[in-house]
């Protein structure tokens, strides 16, 4: 039997993680034992009684950077024996990918660092994280929901999670087009049709229909 998959999530908000990883698809692989998704609050490897994440910037400047010593002390504490990946969230990070989500999927353990107020001290990813990836070109209030993101479509490849036809068919396929439409009962709602070719039962202009409607949205 395979490795359960480990997802380990630093936050200094690790309740706002809860709720969407226990549900759904999450929720139930989860108690299948195919993987296991757990939420670190940040404060815990911290050392004074105020259990202080952040402090000023160098140089000036706005606003609160967050400390390099408890990303640190956490990465140490949750890496395990197998294959580990350090992933630091952040909006000046490369775009996260479906072919990331391939690649990660390798590995048995991920731990994704979230940032919060301006930003992680830069040694965090310079000398703790493997990289820093990002789902987009905005900026955001946390790094909790680009963790969850890409924890989603990460967790979604290991096998069992998602039936495999459905991997197979759904958007950004291996032949990398985005998927066609889909439609369901009734064929017909006020005055929206479903595209005649679907009712057809012919399985071979159906496949050529969504090919072509796969490459046009491509």
């Amino acid at each position: 039997m395979s490795k359960k998959k480990q997802f380990e999530i630093v936050t200094i908000f690790p309740e706002t993680v809860a709720p969407y990883i226990e549900a759904s698809i999450l929720g139930r692989a989860q108690k299948d034992n195919l993987i296991q998704i757990q939420a670190h609050d940040l404060r815990n490897w911290t050392q004074d009684k105020h259990r202080t994440v952040d402090d000023t910037p160098y140089g000036g400047g706005a606003g609160m950077v967050m400390k390099v010593e408890p990303f640190d002390k956490a990465v140490e504490d949750l890496r395990g024996k197998g294959t580990t990946r350090v992933i630091v969230t952040s909006a000046s990070g490369k775009t996260f990918t479906q072919e990331d989500a391939k690649r990660l999927s390798e590995y048995d353990q991920l731990i994704f660092l979230c940032g919060r107020y301006e930003g992680i001290d830069h040694r965090v990813q310079e000398h703790i994280a493997d990289e820093a990836l990002s789902i987009g070109n905005y900026v955001l209030t946390g790094g909790e929901l680009p963790a969850l993101v890409m924890t989603d479509a990460i967790a979604r490849l290991v096998p069992g999670v998602i039936e495999a036809e459905s991997l197979e068919q759904e958007s950004h396929d291996q032949q990398g087009y985005l998927e066609y439409p889909q439609y369901t009962k009734p064929s017909t709602y006020k005055d929206w049709e479903v595209p005649e070719v679907l009712l057809s039962g012919d399985h071979k202009k159906i496949h050529d229909w969504r090919t072509e409607q796969s490459e046009r949205n491509d």
